[in-house]
């Protein structure tokens, strides 16, 4: 399987997981809701879709990449909605999860 197949399969499959942790979540109303959910997906869709691609760039265990980059990419939203632990939590454990699939269908 190449790089950006993976990378499109990790990122839905990390999206609709976040969302599905969201869905029971209450909102102000069903626009803030709906905003929520599709930034949550596209955030998580992105994470899941560069991390196979950057474990090529970085002479690291494809993990740490994860680690790093699901930080990294998850600390705007998190600084944003002032929920750290959730929001961040849930990159890096994706992020780490998606590494060492990574690491293990791609030969790095």
């Amino acid at each position: 399987m190449n790089r950006i197949t993976l990378g499109i399969i990790c990122g839905s499959t990390f999206g609709i997981l976040d969302i599905l942790i969201m869905l029971p979540m209450s909102f102000e109303n069903n626009r803030k809701k709906w905003e929520a959910l599709s930034s949550a997906f596209i955030d998580r869709w992105l994470l899941g879709f560069l991390i196979p691609l950057l474990a090529v760039a970085f002479p690291i265990h494809p993990a740490l990449v994860g680690l790093i980059f699901g930080f990294l990419l998850s600390l705007p939203s998190a600084i944003i909605t002032r929920a750290y632990a959730p929001i961040i939590g849930t990159g890096i454990l994706g992020g780490v999860i998606i590494g060492f699939i990574t690491k293990a269908v791609i030969a790095l």
